[in-house]
């Protein structure tokens, strides 16, 4: 999946998302995106408001690699942002569960592909895995019913 900040003739702004880039070109040459506000089938992408640049876990992920980047638009507001954020986190990381720690170790040190995890480890599973040059991030438990 790939978001994209989009913007009719207008200027109206809104987000797009995708399965990939050439979907999108396959949808914007077939006039199949429009403006939500205007219906203007006249479309182009503008550059995104933030770009995060690392993946992200519930509740600890490792930002080895970034699959995909989204973009999070702070004019939306806090609530709408959190939720843009937790979706995209939700969508764009593998859950390991309880085997996170392990994991986070195998990517690091190359044995298995990278890729964005999230799952569970404790505080002090969390502070080894840094001291061996892991980086992780602890965030609270995100669920899709925390999106409403």
């Amino acid at each position: 999946m790939i978001i994209f900040d989009l913007a009719c003739p207008h200027d109206h702004r809104f987000e797009g998302w995708f399965q990939s880039r050439d979907d999108f070109d396959s949808q914007l040459s077939s006039e199949l995106v429009a403006c939500p506000e205007c219906g203007s089938p006249e479309i182009r992408r503008v550059p995104s408001a933030l770009h995060l640049g690392k993946p992200a876990s519930t509740p600890t992920m490792a930002p080895s690699v970034v699959p995909r980047r989204a973009a999070i638009d702070p004019r939306a507001g806090a609530l709408s942002s959190y939720r843009q954020l937790t979706a995209m986190l939700l969508a764009n990381c593998e859950d390991v569960g309880s085997r996170f720690a392990e994991e986070a170790r195998k990517i690091h040190y190359l044995e298995v592909p990278e890729r964005a995890i999230r799952g569970e480890a404790s505080a002090e599973e969390c502070e080894a895995l840094r001291e061996e040059g892991v980086e992780v991030l602890r965030l609270p438990h995100l669920k899709v019913q925390d999106l409403h």
